[in-house]
């Protein structure tokens, strides 16, 4: 047998593949597994050249795959300043301030991580609330979800929108009785205006709130930034374990970005990103995606999915629900698509043999979703297409048969159940107390029969994998008889190995630990097993391997 060039051994591997689950150590060579077993019959491979990993009696698993990121995004917040645990007026405007006066230079103020109670008293911040925040520079915030920006008055008369301005479908300039805007922007295309002032110019949020390129085109400088930006992102997803990603964001310019990374031998991570379709385009424009695809197929840097929004959020009140909001009577959300726009989209990217890829938060938007799934298997026939419904947080019970009948991949965000990192309020309180027990309802999918992959949603929530594990495995039921939702660590560990991997169809070359597949490695700082649920966020990744590459290593 060939020599390795690593082995990892003295470790708990978890092979992710049932057949063989346990073993004592892991031999690569090149980019492939080439050993798995015992620590005396894989440390026969070493070779002069072989680097030897001890794992220290950690647990080794395969590389994460997450499912659902927006990369050049995420990176480009880490210079933002995390409003996360900042509560009440006193608090906010101390935090702001400080930061202001560290960035003299910035044209906007722009804060991430916000919660929509953050001033305690008031359920939504105001324009003249930030004003006594900052008074004298342009200031912005985005909460947690990134689905509502709140702005001063000095941000939104610099973006040109205080007296308001265009905004697509299932999007709002919230306007006041005075005729001005509240400072309250809610979806992409209504807060676009504000990150256009952002250092970037709002090229890192392009690919999730216009879905087109840089226009006019990203000058030299700008684009180098850019790359730097995204590198720094890959190299942040890898020290946390990360081997791949799917990228949320769908453009020619990220695609780009991410290919030269790699052609310069740069690349740390394995990023697969769609074509993003806005309700504002026209089913014609799928042949870009089909475009994209061509252009775009190596197992670093790949696309051939699609990806668009039918509904926003249930803070907002723009999740898209069956019935009104208990607290907001009359009110069913904001549907990006009619139902009939939506089937025409599906039967065409589906005909296309595009994989697709919905934001579907509430069960009104499911079930369009779902309809939508199922007009394309009537036009076009079925097939093995994977289609997949990200977040799903409220379904309705008669339609959970319909995601296995219709093969559909449930890509959840455990971090995102209220209660956990985010504050119960205000989501809980614009359910219905009916609808509690479907709503983020991971093992009732699960025993629905649906596929299950896990991720964070980053920036959305901290991208650590293992708080996501820890808030699986610790999730409880809103009220006492409601069912339980927790997961085991298997079914959690599965959910960001092989279930991330049956979802991109790559099942077949990585999310398992064995002979011939990817060398896409996570070696973890302690035996998951034997870790405490609630201690799992604090386990690091030692070493992190991608593609045969040492790519993090503490």
């Amino acid at each position: 047998m060939t020599a390795a060039d690593f082995i990892i051994t003295n470790a708990r591997v978890l092979t992710m593949d049932d057949a063989h689950l346990r073993a004592e150590a892991v031999a690569i060579t090149g980019n492939t597994i080439t050993a798995v077993g015992p620590r005396t019959e894989v440390e026969g491979l070493k070779a002069k050249h072989t680097r030897i990993i001890d794992a220290c009696g950690g647990t080794v698993t395969p590389g994460i795959i997450e499912g659902h990121i927006h990369l050049f995004m995420g990176a480009a917040e880490l210079d933002n300043l995390d409003l996360s645990t900042a509560h009440g007026l006193a608090a906010l405007t101390m935090a702001v301030r400080h930061y202001a006066a560290a960035k003299p230079g910035l044209k906007l103020i722009f804060a991430n991580q916000v919660s929509y109670t953050i001033l305690d008293d008031r359920i939504l911040p105001t324009r003249h609330d930030l004003d006594q925040v900052l008074p004298d520079r342009p200031f912005a915030m985005m909460t947690y979800d990134h689905h509502t920006v709140f702005a001063n008055t000095r941000a939104l008369e610099l973006a040109g929108v205080l007296r308001g301005a265009a905004v697509p479908k299932g999007a709002e300039i919230v306007i006041g009785a005075d005729g001005l805007a509240t400072g309250e922007l809610r979806e992409p295309g209504a807060f676009r205006y504000i990150l256009a002032l952002t250092p970037t110019a709002g090229r890192d949020a392009l690919g999730f709130t216009e879905a087109e390129d840089p226009n006019p085109p990203a000058t030299a400088a700008e684009r180098a930034i850019d790359r730097g930006i995204v590198l720094r992102g890959q190299t942040y997803c890898a020290s946390y374990g990360i081997t791949s990603a799917h990228n949320m964001d769908g453009n020619f310019y990220q695609l780009q970005l991410l290919q030269e990374i790699d052609a310069a031998g740069d690349c740390h991570l394995r990023c697969q990103s769609p074509f993003h379709f806005k309700n504002t385009f026209t089913a014609s424009r799928l042949a870009e995606a089909s475009e994209m695809r061509r252009q775009f197929q190596s197992e670093r840097v790949s696309s051939g999915r699609v990806k668009a929004f039918m509904d926003g959020v249930i803070e907002s009140w723009t999740a898209l629900t069956l019935e009104d909001y208990p607290d907001k009577p009359g009110c069913f959300g904001d549907p990006n698509f009619t139902a009939d726009a939506f089937n025409e989209f599906a039967m065409e990217a589906d005909r296309l043999k595009l994989q697709i890829c919905i934001h579907a938060i509430a069960d009104g938007a499911i079930r369009r979703t779902l309809d939508g799934y199922a007009a394309a298997v009537k036009a076009n026939g079925p097939r093995d297409s994977r289609h997949r419904i990200e977040h799903i947080e409220t379904i309705h019970p008669t339609d959970l048969p319909r995601l296995k009948a219709l093969g559909i991949v449930a890509s959840v965000q455990p971090t995102h159940a209220p209660g956990g990192i985010f504050p119960m309020e205000p989501a809980v309180s614009r359910i219905r107390n009916r609808d509690l027990p479907y709503a983020y309802a991971w093992e009732t999918i699960r025993e629905a029969g649906a596929r299950m992959m896990f991720n964070s949603d980053w920036p959305v929530a901290p991208i650590n994998p293992m708080l996501s594990v820890s808030a699986a495995l610790l999730r409880k039921p809103y009220r006492p008889g409601d069912p339980e939702q927790k997961q085991t660590l298997m079914q959690a560990l599965a959910g960001y190995t092989t279930g991330a991997a049956y979802g991109e169809f790559m099942e077949h070359r990585k999310g398992m630990l064995r002979p011939g597949m990817l060398a896409d490695v996570a070696v973890w700082s302690a035996d998951l097993e034997r870790t405490a649920p609630e201690h799992l966020p604090g386990v690091k990744a030692i070493a992190t391997i991608c593609d045969g590459r040492l790519t993090h290593t503490l």
